[in-house]
Order: C-alpha cells, then sequence, then structure tokens
C-alpha cells in the first residue's frame, strides 16, 4: 500500500473520530444545561471535565493530523 493512501485512510479514519468525540461534547453540553435548569449543580463538573479531556483529545488528534500531512507534502509528490 503507497503512504499516500495510507495517509488518506489515516486522514480519514481520524476526522471521523474527531467527529464523533464532537457530538459526545454536544451530547455532554446538553446534558449540563438539562441539569443545570433542573438545579443539579453536581452534574456540572463532570461534564466540564468530561468535555475538557475530550477537547484536548480531538486539538491532539488534530494536530497529528496536520503534522502528518505536513510531513507527507514534505517529501513531495510522487509519480
Amino acid at each position: 500500500m503507497e503512504t499516500r493512501q495510507q495517509g488518506s485512510i489515516l486522514f480519514s479514519a481520524v476526522l471521523v473520530l474527531i467527529a464523533l468525540l464532537v457530538v459526545i461534547q454536544l451530547w455532554l453540553v446538553a446534558a449540563a444545561l438539562d441539569a443545570l435548569f433542573a438545579r443539579q449543580l453536581a452534574v456540572l463538573v463532570p461534564t466540564a471535565v468530561a468535555s475538557t479531556v475530550l477537547f484536548v483529545l480531538s486539538a491532539g488528534l488534530l494536530w497529528y493530523v496536520v503534522s502528518f500531512d505536513a510531513r507527507l507534502r514534505q517529501w513531495g509528490p510522487r509519480d
């Protein structure tokens, strides 16, 4: 399998994973708002922590994809 094809598959897989993490974060925000309106303040801290962890994980994955793409571009096109 060619390196560019591997990069394309990796890029797609990581973007799908990031999209899944964003959907989970949206679910956490909805749960936090529901808890806030129900005055269940004990739920807010765990949802904020979980959302922060997911944000850091998404940012790390995005950084990995961008750095991998930069390395792939540095190698130049293969004919």
